[in-house]
């Protein structure tokens, strides 16, 4: 278990950037893992999503994930208060 969060993204990706942009405004660190230069990565999020390539596909400290998070759903796991 990583005590870092995880991103699995990609450069194109609207919503990895914004969910990346989120956590910089708040200074939360967290590993940017690229699906397109990493096929065990790829693999992962395709297994974790039932089949589906969706992205991001964050995984959490405590080994939760959430897939294609809003700001709120990103703030309300990490207790922001925006």
């Amino acid at each position: 278990m990583s005590d870092q969060i995880i991103i699995y993204g990609a450069d194109w990706c609207g919503d990895c950037i914004r969910a990346e942009r989120f956590l910089d405004r708040f200074g939360i660190s967290y590993q940017k893992i690229n699906i397109d230069q990493d096929q065990s990565a790829k693999d992962f999020v395709i297994n974790t999503n039932k089949g589906k390539q969706i992205i991001p596909t964050i995984i959490f400290p405590d080994n939760s994930i959430l897939v294609e998070p809003s700001n709120k759903q990103l703030a309300d796991k990490l207790n922001i208060v925006q």
